[in-house]
């Protein structure tokens, strides 16, 4: 879960991502870091996010992004 956290703090370096759970829903990320971090997470875990797989809930938080990782490995 570090590169994942190194991954989101080289995109948007100003949020706790430790403790937020609103990353979507607070508009702290917008569209453009979505399709950063989808990207980024493709190429660091060798996964392939689906437009099904970008919703709300999965980005949310690190730990939905971490799970949604997993679920995809």
């Amino acid at each position: 879960m570090e590169k994942l956290l190194e991954i989101l703090e080289d995109i948007q370096p100003d949020v706790d991502y430790t403790t937020c759970t609103t990353l979507i829903d607070d508009e702290i990320l917008d569209s453009f870091a979505i399709l950063s971090i989808v990207g980024e997470i493709e190429d660091e875990f060798g996964v392939s996010v689906t437009p099904a797989e970008i919703i709300p809930e999965n980005f949310n938080s690190m730990q939905a992004l971490w799970e949604m990782i997993e679920r995809l490995k």
